[in-house]
Formats: structure tokens, C-alpha cells, sequence
């Protein structure tokens, strides 16, 4: 839901946004927190009353519950640290790929639903490579926010500051306004 804002925001200010694909699993095993299937009940309602709450006030073209999710992520976070690390825009291919699975209903584990979304980014799939070649960093950019002190998504880092979930855009932008 952050992503186009996110975005703008760093358009406005003239931001370059790194994106840091993390395992979820691991992160949330780390911090204490808990995957959606295994929280409880209440939690679960009340996340899609969130979700709907903020998709509604957004004007977002977003399923509450995407048909794919929750989804093997490896491929997709390979292709977006593939692009950063090869100068794309890694930004753009992330929020291409989150509008894959929460607006067009795509399995986004997929490699050829990867492939459209950076596409749509305007970059070259096959100019990415093997994205295997990535696994190693996936795991340590994982390790890394855990050091950091991620344990949720998303969480933006502007000069070691944290500011977690697409609802603390705001703050971010603040901060960055100085």
C-alpha cells in the first residue's frame, strides 16, 4: 500500500530508495512475530479490517485477501536485488510486484509473473541474470535487519531511524524534510 507513495515521496525530495528484500519468516522468527496463519483469530479480522480501512481511504485497486498470498517470495526478492545491485530501479520493480499480487491477483513465486512486473518497470528479466545468484544476499539482508531492529513490514530506514508500516509514511516524509 506504500509503495507509490513511498515513491513520491522520494521523488519530491530527491531520494534514492534501497530496497532490501528480507526472508519474512526469519525476521518474524527473530522478533517475535508471527506469520498471518499463525496469529490469532482476532488479529487475523482485524488486519483485513486495516487493510480495507486504509485500501478505501487510498483509493487503491486492492484485494483484501489476494488469491496468492502468502507465497514463496524467493524469486521476486532475487529479481528486486538483482535489479539494484545491476542499477534498475529496484523501487519501481517492488511496487510492480506487490501491485501483481495485491491488485492484479498474481502468484508473484512465479518467474513469469516476475518477468511482466519488471516489464512494467521497464527492465530487462534476462539482463538480471541467474537469480539463484542471490540467495546468499537475500539471507544476509535478512541478517542485517534483524540487526537493525526490523521486525515488521514495511519498515523504511531514513538515517537509522525506523519507521514501520505504510502508515508512518508521514513521519518518514517529516524526517526527511528535516
Amino acid at each position: 500500500m506504500g509503495a507509490s507513495r513511498l515513491i513520491e515521496v522520494a521523488a519530491k525530495y530527491n531520494c534514492i530508495v534501497n530496497v532490501y528484500p528480507t526472508q519474512h519468516g526469519f525476521v518474524f522468527d527473530k522478533t517475535g512475530g508471527l506469520p498471518l496463519n499463525l496469529r490469532a483469530r482476532e488479529r487475523i479480522a482485524y488486519r483485513q479490517v486495516e487493510l480495507a480501512r486504509w485500501r478505501d481511504y487510498l483509493g487503491l485497486p486492492m484485494h483484501i485477501k489476494p488469491a496468492h498470498f502468502p507465497v514463496e517470495d524467493a524469486t521476486p526478492s532475487h529479481a528486486i536485488i538483482a535489479a539494484m545491485a545491476t542499477g534498475e530501479d529496484a523501487m519501481l520493480l517492488s511496487y510492480e510486484i506487490g501491485r501483481a499480487q495485491w491488485e492484479m491477483e498474481e502468484n508473484i513465486s512465479l518467474v513469469n509473473t516476475v518477468e511482466r512486473a519488471c516489464e512494467r518497470a521497464g527492465i530487462d528479466f534476462a539482463g538480471l541474470g541467474d537469480l539463484s545468484m542471490w540467495a546468499d544476499e537475500f539471507k544476509n539482508n535478512s541478517h542485517q535487519a534483524v540487526k537493525r531492529g526490523v521486525f515488521g513490514y514495511p519498515t523504511y530506514i531514513y538515517e537509522e531511524e525506523l519507521f514501520w508500516g505504510q502508515d508512518r509514511l508521514d513521519f518518514l516524509e517529516r524526517a526527511i524534510s528535516g
